[in-house]
């Protein structure tokens, strides 16, 4: 997902699905250093140097105005000119800002009791069903309620219908960017046009009573901009995904971590069974944050990101010539750790056993918008959820990941569902 937030960063879910992604059946590689944590190869015309590993990514973020933001074409053209994704310096900055205002301390206190509604619509909604259930599916719908009810105010409806453009919008972000009729990023340009008008709609008829978007006039005054209509459309449309599939991704892969690993779910039911609900997110919950952690760790939501440096620089000792795409590949690299690393124990964080510093949603300046609500609703929605319903996996499915745009079980996670209580 975009690095500005999250989607163009979705597309780098590890180094070999990207090279699957971008491979050009001529390309050439020049391996850099000897461990492999930046090399350069040629991919689609571009030059490309990819990176990995705490020292190379930590040397990326210091460079500041010596970088700027890179995406796809299919990225650049759906997400739109006037975007924040699409924007470097002052420009960027100042419109972060305003979208910022969506995503702060406050605005998630005001938000908080609408999500905790939500997941007990949801929780009534699966004990009430019949069947198998797709949980991933339901995580992507409870998802973007979040952000179309809760922050940007609308009824079910005007939900509804936006969902449905949407799912249309994201699922072509990385495709070949050929707007011939019938082909995906065409049915998805169609569809930003929609999703534009009707942001339009709602943003000249908002009800500050309603959702969050009154919060924007106060960052508009902050960084004394003066934005038009179409502009901030554009800006909420990122808003969307930036708060939408990130914590859609997380909660299909935390739940599915759990299901596949039963022990540790019985080592996090005490906490989670003894925690308020509704949740106070004062309230510490050790477990719960590291069985967060661990799941971020081994499926960060945002698998890496994209930038151009505008100067030569120096990553990991490595001299990386000016105007080169950068792919930073995040992940838990486990080259000085023991040997259980690719097993799934929350249990690490806690016993100071594991002490690499993670990026689940991208870092520097253009970190994901989406972080902080992500973190409180999959906090919210593991709390919620689990201490009221029984779940198991149903049998033969495949619950291998498909990874763009983002992290999510290729059959949907489905699930039978029990009462608790």
């Amino acid at each position: 997902m975009p690095a500005s937030t999250c989607p163009s960063t979705g597309a780098v879910t590890g180094l070999r699905e990207t090279l699957e992604f971008f491979s050009d059946p001529g390309f050439a590689s020049k391996r850099f250093a000897a461990h492999g944590d930046v090399f350069e190869t040629r991919l689609l015309a571009q030059r490309i140097v990819f990176i990995q590993g705490e020292r190379a990514i930590s040397d990326l973020l210091k460079q500041g105005a010596d970088l700027e933001g890179w995406w796809p074409d299919s990225v650049r053209q759906l997400l739109g000119s006037r975007s924040l994704a699409n924007r470097s310096g002052p420009a960027h900055k100042a419109r972060r800002r305003v979208v910022g205002q969506l995503f702060s301390s406050g605005a998630l206190s005001r938000y908080t009791p609408s999500i905790q509604a939500l997941i007990e619509e949801l929780i009534t909604e699966l004990q009430q069903s019949d069947g198998p259930q797709s949980l991933a599916a339901k995580m992507r719908r409870f998802a973007f309620a979040v952000i179309a009810t809760t922050v940007l105010g609308l009824d079910a409806a005007d939900r509804d219908a936006l969902f449905a453009d949407f799912e249309i919008w994201t699922q072509a972000l990385f495709s070949i960017p050929l707007a011939v009729p019938g082909t995906p990023f065409a049915r998805a340009m169609a569809a930003r046009k929609r999703l534009l008008d009707r942001l339009k709609r709602v943003l000249q008829n908002s009800d500050s009573s309603q959702g969050g978007l009154d919060l924007l006039s106060g960052g508009l005054d902050e960084v004394d901009m003066p934005l038009d209509d179409d502009d901030l459309v554009e800006q909420l449309l990122l808003l969307l995904f930036a708060g939408y599939e990130t914590t859609a991704s997380s909660l299909s892969c935390l739940f599915r971590a759990l299901l596949l690993n039963p022990e540790v779910e019985r080592w996090l039911l005490p906490e989670l069974l003894t925690s308020p609900w509704p949740f106070q997110t004062s309230h510490r919950s050790p477990r719960l944050d590291a069985t967060v952690l661990e799941v971020m760790r081994l499926t960060p939501p945002v698998g890496g990101f994209l930038r151009r440096n505008l100067q030569p620089i120096r990553l990991a000792d490595v001299e990386v010539p000016r105007d080169r795409v950068i792919q930073v590949v995040l992940g838990s690299s486990g080259a000085q750790h023991d040997g259980d690393i690719s097993a799934f124990r929350p249990q690490r964080h806690l016993d100071g056993s594991f002490t690499q510093t993670l990026l689940p949603f991208g870092g520097g300046e253009r970190v994901c918008l989406g972080k902080a609500l992500a973190e409180l609703e999959i906090r919210l929605m593991t709390v919620g959820l689990l201490q009221n319903l029984r779940l198991t996996l149903m049998p033969d499915q495949d619950l291998s990941l498909k990874q763009i745009p983002s992290p999510t079980p290729r059959d949907g996670l489905l699930v039978q569902v029990v009462s608790r209580r």
